[in-house]
């Protein structure tokens, strides 16, 4: 039982995904600081309030720190932004690039004439409106 835990421990994609983790976690902290150190003094110089923060209101003895929300979205619409930018749209550019030259596979389906259904090429009849077809072989 250890020896499997081992192997599932040393393999690659486990590894992969706790690196993938701490180094999510130190961006989301660098985010943050961004947030809360530049840009919500920034809205802040245009708004007028100098800290969300300290946004809050009170309903029946509770308050409710609407402020910390408000810098949680800006810091989760960055962090977004980022990884759309940076990871998703490359990555999308270099599957682009490696599959222009793959030719798309042949296809093994063809249309039934009677309802236009999907149907195995070496079909005699289709399953759908149950008519009769001519196989086609190759």
């Amino acid at each position: 039982m250890i020896s499997d835990f081992k192997k599932f421990i040393l393999r690659g994609n486990v590894v992969d995904l706790a690196v993938a983790v701490v180094v999510g976690a130190s961006f989301n902290s660098v985010v943050q600081g961004i947030v809360k150190d530049l840009i919500t003094p920034l809205i802040a110089a245009i708004g007028g309030k100098p800290n969300f923060a300290d946004l809050s209101f009170k309903l029946h003895g509770s308050t409710f720190m609407y402020g910390d929300v408000i810098n949680l979205i800006i810091s989760f619409l960055l962090i977004a932004i980022v990884i759309f930018f940076f990871v998703v749209q490359p990555i999308n550019k270099l599957q682009t690039l490696a599959n222009r030259n793959k030719q798309a596979p042949e296809s093994t389906d063809r249309k039934c004439p009677e309802c236009l259904s999907a149907i195995p090429k070496a079909a005699k009849r289709c399953a759908f409106c149950t008519a009769k077809v001519t196989p086609l072989t190759k």
